[in-house]
């Protein structure tokens, strides 16, 4: 499931959302009843109760059981939301220390790691362009100079949203591109001449057009999504190598934009055509909705001055190889840029600063949290042996082909993904993905970052991601349309994550 719930869902966060738009539900799952989650809380219990009484297999340590307790523990209440998700990656802290698996103190740092204050430098930077308008400004002039046919409107929504989706939550982008495609599809069914249908492909294929641009764009930063940064932090506790914003933007910018396009051209060729040559009074819509925005501000251009400073240093930081600036990581630039966004003065609002800690407290901190579970998770793989005992599991695995092999997992996770939060499956998968590689005696990057990014490509169910859940909430696309459509989605997923990194990039 792309990113977890509530994530930027205050109404005040959105502050150009008019009456007439859908609320989009507070959770990218829909809400499980009582029973549902006493049942996942017996599951995980027992679960737990079990793997600890249970006999250590030949090869294990004592502790490393006492961890695959507690990761099925965490499991069961994740899939089950049995208790809030962030509040389950809180259970290592207490459970580590209690089985005598490490101390407070060292587990306590998996919650402190660096790429956690990359994600929160983001996350703020985030905040602020949504304080100023300035996302909307982005995508509006995006959206703009596309053209005016319905191909064109609908691939300016889809770059504007998946552009944004990169430095901003998915969630967020979503619902503030929603308002504009609404407010452009009434303009489009009250001008147009078209038959219905012609303008219900039109509609149908925004929305979900908008829909998948937001996760697909998602994956190509670090900061995009959570499964990103997991990844690194996993990968890195496990291997002591950190993978750079900019080395990740260099495999997965390309990915990103190579399945956009094909979503594109599906939506648009494919799966629901137009006919008509132009999007009557389209172009009127967007200038109309800059306008209302009004004269950029000084505050807009502050913060795009500071949002494109990040986003260059992060990008050129690995190129640069200067000793002078050996110490600094992408975690150091995220937050000196949102340090300055405290400093910078708002000249339309006196005594005010460009971001000011009413607007940060609500960044997503409850996806902070989960990061330093998952980071807990990975560092009790590693500190026990539990990765190296799950590896010699795999062995039946080892005369499989590495396509095989991916393709099966990438399919996997990608349907998985469908029905539990992406989070939680990064979390949970990622070390056993780089338990197999050894086992495989691959690169284990391969494996994991196939597996990173599939966690974000589910496209078929409304509570799947929270991108598909506002845009389902508009009533424009029904259930069985997400379904029909997004299973092609899925496998063509499925087709461009095996062959990126089962044939391309170990050529490279």
């Amino acid at each position: 499931m792309a990113p977890v719930p509530r994530l930027y869902m205050a109404d005040n966060i959105i502050p150009s959302v008019p009456s007439r738009a859908p609320k989009p539900p507070t959770s990218s799952s829909p809400k499980l009843n009582k029973p549902n989650r006493n049942i996942g809380i017996a599951v995980g219990v027992s679960l737990f109760c079990l793997i600890l009484l249970a006999p250590t297999p030949a090869g294990a340590s004592v502790e490393a059981m006492r961890v695959l307790a507690v990761v099925a523990l965490m499991a069961s209440l994740w899939i089950s939301e049995a208790i809030p998700v962030a509040a389950t990656a809180l259970l290592p802290i207490v459970l580590y220390p209690l089985l005598g698996i490490m101390k407070s103190s060292q587990v306590t740092g998996s919650y402190a790691n660096h790429l956690i204050y990359l994600f929160m430098g983001g996350f703020l930077i985030a905040v602020t362009m949504e304080r100023w308008n300035l996302h909307k400004r982005i995508a509006l002039h995006v959206i703009l100079r596309a053209g005016s046919s319905p191909q064109a409107v609908i691939l300016g929504f889809m770059i504007a949203t998946a552009f944004l989706s990169m430095w901003v939550s998915n969630t967020a982008t979503t619902m503030m591109m929603l308002t504009i495609a609404l407010a452009l599809v009434k303009q489009f069914d009250s001008n147009s001449s078209q038959p219905t249908d012609l303008n219900d492909n039109f509609s149908t294929s925004l929305m979900l057009g908008i829909a998948y641009a937001a996760s697909v764009g998602g994956t190509a930063t670090l900061i995009g999504t959570p499964p990103n940064a997991i990844l690194a932090g996993v990968y890195e506790e496990l291997y002591h190598q950190r993978i750079t914003f900019s080395g990740w933007m260099s495999i997965a910018l390309p990915i990103s934009i190579f399945m956009l396009i094909c979503i594109w051209l599906y939506l648009t060729r494919w799966a629901y055509p137009s006919q008509t040559e132009s999007v009557p009074g389209g172009r009127e819509s967007i200038k109309t909705e800059l306008e209302q925005l009004g004269p950029v501000s000084s505050e807009e251009r502050w913060v795009f001055a500071v949002f494109v400073g990040a986003a260059l240093c992060w990008i050129l930081r690995g190129f640069i190889d200067w000793q002078a600036i050996k110490l600094v990581q992408d975690s150091t630039i995220a937050i000196a840029a949102a340090l300055l966004l405290f400093l910078l003065p708002s000249k339309s609002q006196k005594g005010e600063r460009l971001l000011n800690w009413d607007t940060a407290v609500k960044i997503p901190w409850d996806v902070i949290v989960l990061f330093g579970g998952g980071f807990a998770i990975a560092k009790g793989f590693s500190h026990t042996g539990l990765t190296d005992w799950i590896a010699a599991q795999f062995s039946l695995l080892e005369g499989l082909d590495l396509i095989v092999i991916l393709g099966l997992i990438v399919t996997s996770v990608i349907f998985l993904t469908e029905v539990t939060s992406n989070t939680a499956t990064a979390s949970l998968l990622l070390p056993l993905m780089g338990a197999l590689a050894i086992t495989l005696e691959m690169d284990p990057f391969l494996l994991m970052a196939a597996t990173a990014l599939a966690c974000s490509y589910a496209f078929m169910l409304p509570a799947a991601t929270p991108p598909n859940a506002i845009i389902y909430s508009s009533r424009r696309v029904t259930i069985m349309q997400m379904v029909k459509t997004g299973i092609f989605i899925n496998i063509l997923g499925v087709l461009v994550l095996t062959v990126a990194f089962g044939v391309l990039l170990p050529l490279t």
